[in-house]
């Protein structure tokens, strides 16, 4: 689904920003979009972590069947529960490191005790959101913001340690070279309250394929 305020996003970035309105028009009828729940979402954060996208949906696809097969071989809903339930030493024959496996438990069991409220992040402002996110053991500011623009949709964050928004910058307005994190962070002032989008659109830029968490 569309998030509800994608298409006045566009038409106002559009409207001030004439590369924008052109990496726009080069990506009709694609739109940043939620895959999964939250918890799902997060532990997929962490264990690609660090490697390529390939490696990281094997290591995915195995986790997945460690600890959520039903007797069908499907996999329904991952549940902090299911991942509590197994030891380290099963878990690490998904490919997880000894981190990772940490991380993923320290993120279950957030979610289990309700320190981590899915219920509660609606009144949460995105700093808010943030500081409870990196809480978790393996995340940081970037992949909390990955989460906040992937799955909770909120439509104005500005990831600047993000490498791909800082190659897609410089490629687009400063003739090749990165901006310094001072500069760039002013720069997307120019783009609020949009900046989720406009950065979904420059590393639509780099990479046409659209990115899901």
């Amino acid at each position: 689904m569309k998030p509800p305020y994608w298409d006045d996003a566009t038409r106002d970035l559009g409207r001030r920003d004439a590369v924008l309105r052109r990496l726009i028009r080069a990506s009709p009828e694609v739109h940043l979009k939620r895959r999964a729940d939250p918890f799902t979402t997060l532990a997929r954060a962490i264990v690609g972590q660090q490697i390529s996208v390939k490696a990281a949906d094997a290591v995915w696809q195995r986790f997945r069947a460690i600890v959520a097969p039903d007797a069908r071989g499907t996999y329904p809903r991952l549940s902090p529960e299911r991942v509590l339930a197994q030891d380290d030493a099963t878990l690490r024959t998904a490919g997880l490191s000894r981190g990772k496996v940490t991380y993923v438990r320290d993120l279950a069991a957030h979610f289990a005790s309700g320190r981590l409220d899915p219920r509660q992040w609606r009144r949460l402002g995105d700093e808010e959101l943030i500081a409870r996110l990196v809480e978790v053991k393996g995340i940081g500011r970037w992949t909390a913001e990955m989460f906040l623009i992937f799955h909770a949709l909120r439509a104005d964050v500005w990831p600047v340690d993000d490498l791909g928004l800082q190659r897609a910058v410089a490629l687009h307005y400063n003739r090749g070279e990165r901006l310094p994190l001072a500069e760039l962070r002013a720069m997307g002032e120019r783009w609020a309250p949009w900046r989720s989008v406009a950065t979904w659109y420059l590393w639509r830029s780099l990479d046409p394929v659209p990115v899901e968490y």
